[in-house]
């Protein structure tokens, strides 16, 4: 049996999933039959996984900013690019006074808004990080 013809014979027995389900067995389990109670996640797949969604919060920060945001500096981009990754683009989006007032190059004015959301009290540390580099545009 060829490794083709392995991978797809796993396939169609153990059927494919892009999300983790509980199986018969009630095993946490994801892709093609993985237990992730029993096998987890190597090094490397997390570290891809994290690759995939940078580049995916990344192109999302590009696509629905607009030009605007190929225009700030690093430590800014930065910040918008982990708000996303976090809360996905449509949270980040979420945030109308924030993004306009880095637009206009506020940035006291977009950390003040960052600073005055739920999503500060539920994760204020992070927040209170993110913030303080919008404002100061170094990276914290």
């Amino acid at each position: 049996m060829t490794r083709d013809q392995l991978r797809a014979a796993l396939i169609a027995d153990e059927g494919l999933r892009l999300k983790p389900y509980r199986d018969t067995a009630g095993v946490l389990t994801i892709g093609v039959g993985r237990n992730l109670d029993a096998v987890g996640l190597s090094r490397g797949e997390v570290d891809q996984m994290l690759e995939n969604d940078i580049d995916r919060a990344v192109r999302d920060c590009t696509i629905r900013l607009g030009s605007w945001f190929a225009t700030l500096d690093p430590a800014r981009q930065g910040v918008l690019v982990q708000m996303t990754f976090q809360l996905g683009i449509a949270g980040l989006l979420g945030f109308p006074q924030t993004l306009a007032a880095v637009k206009r190059g506020d940035y006291a004015g977009a950390a003040a808004q960052m600073l005055a959301s739920k999503w500060a009290s539920q994760t204020s540390r992070r927040a209170a990080r993110l913030a303080a580099q919008m404002e100061s545009g170094i990276l914290a």
